[in-house]
C-alpha cells in the first residue's frame, strides 16, 4: 500500500492531485490518506509524529512523505528503505527519526534522480515524489543514486521531542515524548502549570488537566471532556518532563502556596 503523510490540510485539491497521479501508474495499489494536517511547515514536529505512526503498517508500505517547506531549493528528493519500509520525500529531516528508530546500520537511502517531463516548480508531490512512489510500490525500479544514510540525519535532534508536535481533532496536545521513556511519577510542566500522569480519561475528573500514553505511544496532554489547545498549547511549544520528586516538589508548593 502506499500512505500519505501531509500537511496539505484536508480542503483544496492537493491530496486528490496526488492521488490521481498514484493512481495513473499504480491504479491497483491501495492508497491510504493517513494524515494531511501534519504541523504545517515543520518538518522535525512531523518527524516524531511519523515515526509513532508507522507501526501500524505492513513491511513493504510507501510512505509518501510531503512536508516541505523548501520544495523547489536545495534540498534533495530522497527514498528511504528503513523499518522494512519504504520513504519518498524531500529530505529536510523528515524521515530522521524513523531512520534512527529502525537502526541506522539497517536503513539505506538514494537520491531521486528521476526527472518527469513536466514538474513544477512548486508540487514536487505530485510530480516528482507519487510517481516514484507509485513504481516501488510496483516493485520497479527507480532512478536514484545510493547516498551514505549520514547524509540525512539530523544529529542535534534529540531522540525525543520535549515540545508538542500536534493537535488533534479533540484539541489535545501531543508531545514529541515516547510515553515509556518516562518514570511512574514523572510531570509534564507546561508555562506555570504541573501536569500529573494519568492511564486513562475515566481515572481523572470531568475538566481536569492530564496527561497519558496516547495509543501512539507518545505523551499526549489532554483534558477530560474538555479541549486542552484552549490552554494555549500550540505546535512547537516546549514542555519541561519533571521527575517523579520534582513532580512531588511541585504539587506541594502548588498546594500550600
Amino acid at each position: 500500500m502506499i500512505v500519505l503523510f501531509t500537511d496539505f490540510g484536508p480542503a483544496g485539491p492537493y491530496t486528490g492531485q496526488m492521488t490521481a497521479a498514484l493512481r495513473n501508474i499504480a491504479p491497483d495499489v491501495p492508497v491510504i490518506d493517513l494524515l494531511s494536517n501534519a504541523p504545517a511547515f515543520e518538518p522535525q514536529a512531523s518527524a516524531y509524529l511519523l515515526a509513532a505512526l508507522i507501526r501500524d503498517f505492513p513491511d513493504g508500505s510507501v510512505f509518501l512523505g510531503i512536508v516541505d517547506p523548501g520544495v523547489g531549493g536545495d534540498r534533495m528528493p530522497v527514498i528511504v528503505k528503513a523499518a522494512a519500509q519504504w520513504f519518498v520525500g524531500p529530505d529536510n529531516g523528515l524521515f530522521d527519526i524513523v531512520i534512527r528508530r529502525s537502526g541506522i546500520n539497517d536503513a539505506r537511502a538514494w537520491r531521486l534522480t528521476h526527472q518527469p517531463e513536466h514538474l513544477s516548480a512548486s508540487f514536487h508531490g505530485r510530480d516528482l515524489f507519487a510517481p516514484a512512489a507509485a513504481k516501488i510500490a510496483l516493485g520497479h525500479a527507480v532512478p536514484g543514486e545510493q547516498i551514505a544514510i549520514d547524509e540525512l540525519r539530523h544529529t542535534g535532534w534529540p531522540d525525543d521531542l520535549a515540545k508538542i508536535i500536534y493537535i488533534d481533532h479533540f484539541g489535545n496536545a501531543i508531545t514529541g515524548i515516547r510515553a515509556r521513556t518516562l518514570p511512574s511519577g514523572t510531570a509534564l510542566r507546561f508555562s506555570d502549570t504541573t501536569i500529573m500522569n494519568a492511564r486513562v480519561f475515566s481515572d481523572v475528573e470531568t475538566g481536569a488537566l492530564f496527561w497519558y500514553e496516547n495509543a501512539n505511544g507518545l505523551a499526549e496532554i489532554a483534558v477530560n471532556q474538555g479541549r486542552a489547545v484552549d490552554l494555549g498549547f500550540v505546535v512547537g511549544a516546549p514542555v519541561t518532563v519533571l521527575k517523579p520528586d520534582e513532580a512531588i516538589n511541585q504539587v506541594w508548593h502548588k498546594t500550600n502556596n
